[in-house]
């Protein structure tokens, strides 16, 4: 993803949603009013698996797998497009039309729960709730109700290259935003930039800015959710501390474009030494494209107050309207078994959200991501999450280039955004 959720790949995949208008069901969109009804159940899912023939292959595996185990249940996977997701889910959902079940992220479930268009899935888990790590349950709690079940776990963590840390005559990768400052005069006098950024407002602000944001012991929300937080001491340390790096050459110019795409960015063409919120398959991806002897993964990387990366849960929720509520929590509960858990971790390069299923990791650095786990933090779920993101952004680019400082960048954010919240209170 990057997930991130990471869009299509883990990285990029963070998710968004899903919907489909009675006038698009016509046209193939799939997921007729409120799923499939009778003894069927209909499932939105996403390409989370990076292969399409790999990602089609599965699911149709689940599919003959699920009917087996439930003889008479008729189970109708649908692959939708990561594009216009959330536009098409909550339009879907806001009209009483959809899936039984769809796919899910952090983020997506604290609006639809405010809008009443999902059920609890705590009586679909049962007594396997027990088994589930802690963080990926409360990534999908809200007002404490477990409203999506985890069925795979994504994380991300520093990237770093081999060949142009030697270049600079830097042993040590840089784990530290101290060490990270120290680094970067030497790369840049070996003609490198040190660290990679996203700025662009296609980017999810939770693989750019937020991390640095929560390593610097700061929130995006105050605990009351009622306003911004992201505009106090530990916001402006974050983006100043970004904001040098800029404007000394050490995150590269590119970053204002940049979009979260690992084999278009600057790291991944080798004009900058490190990341700090890429995913197995970026490292992966970087192993072809520099050779695996300059891959190195390290820990998520410190701030001055905490050491913290982006990871967070996938899972599976139910339609409020759905008509086989029945069906749609029996499909639940397989794929948060053991079994399912552990295959679609393979399948797709995930890890596991459960404690007692270990997937085996397949990568050459799964022990690094398996290890960074203990750091990933999936976010601050909230209704208005993703437009606030959307009011952030484009200050934080404000930053970058000059235009304000970063206290007034955020400061003019935390307004708009304070603003916002209070409108939908």
């Amino acid at each position: 993803m990057k997930p991130p959720s990471t869009s299509g790949s883990p990285r990029a995949a963070v998710p968004l949603l899903l919907l489909c208008l009675a006038v698009l069901a016509a046209a193939g969109c799939g997921g007729g009013a409120t799923g499939s009804g009778g003894n069927g159940v209909t499932v939105w899912m996403y390409p989370v698996i990076m292969d399409p023939k790999a990602n089609a292959a599965y699911w149709d595996g689940v599919e003959k797998g699920f009917e087996r185990a439930h003889p008479g249940t008729d189970l109708r996977i649908e692959q939708q497009p990561w594009a216009n997701r959330d536009q098409k889910l909550a339009t879907a959902l806001g009209g009483g039309k959809g899936p039984d079940v769809v796919l899910l992220a952090p983020d997506q479930i604290p609006q639809y729960q405010a809008n009443g268009v999902l059920r609890p899935v705590d009586r679909a888990l049962g007594k396997a709730r027990a088994a589930f790590r802690p963080t990926a349950l409360a990534a999908m709690t809200q007002d404490g109700e477990l409203y999506a079940a985890p069925i795979y776990h994504t994380v991300t963590s520093t990237l770093y290259n081999r060949r142009l840390l030697a270049k600079a005559g830097i042993k040590e990768p840089p784990a530290t935003w101290a060490a990270l400052k120290a680094a970067a005069p030497k790369l840049k006098r070996a003609g490198v930039a040190t660290l990679d950024y996203s700025a662009s407002g296609e980017a999810s602000l939770n693989m750019s800015f937020y991390p640095l944001l929560w390593q610097a012991g700061g929130r995006v929300f105050d605990g009351s959710g009622k306003k911004t937080a992201f505009s106090g001491r530990e916001g402006v340390e974050a983006l100043t501390f970004l904001v040098r790096l800029y404007r000394e050459g050490a995150v590269p110019r590119s970053a204002l474009t940049n979009a979260n795409l690992f084999t278009d960015q600057a790291l991944g063409r080798q004009q900058v030494a490190m990341g700090y919120t890429n995913t197995p398959a970026d490292a992966a991806l970087a192993a072809q494209a520099w050779g695996k002897g300059n891959v190195i993964v390290g820990p998520a990387l410190a701030g001055p107050r905490k050491r913290v990366g982006f990871g967070m849960p996938g899972g599976l929720g139910i339609n409020a309207a759905s008509r086989n509520t029945a069906g749609a929590e029996k499909f639940v509960a397989y794929m948060a078994a053991p079994a399912q858990i552990a295959s679609l971790g393979r399948a797709g390069g995930f890890f596991s959200p459960r404690t007692d299923v270990t997937v085996p990791g397949t990568g050459a650095h799964a022990k690094e991501y398996e290890a960074a786990l203990a750091y990933a933090f999936p976010g601050e779920p909230h209704r208005a999450a993703r437009q606030v993101q959307a009011l952030l952004a484009p200050e934080i680019q404000a930053a970058l280039t000059g235009e304000k400082s970063p206290r007034e960048a955020l400061a003019a954010a935390a307004e708009a955004g304070d603003a916002l919240l209070a409108r939908q209170r």
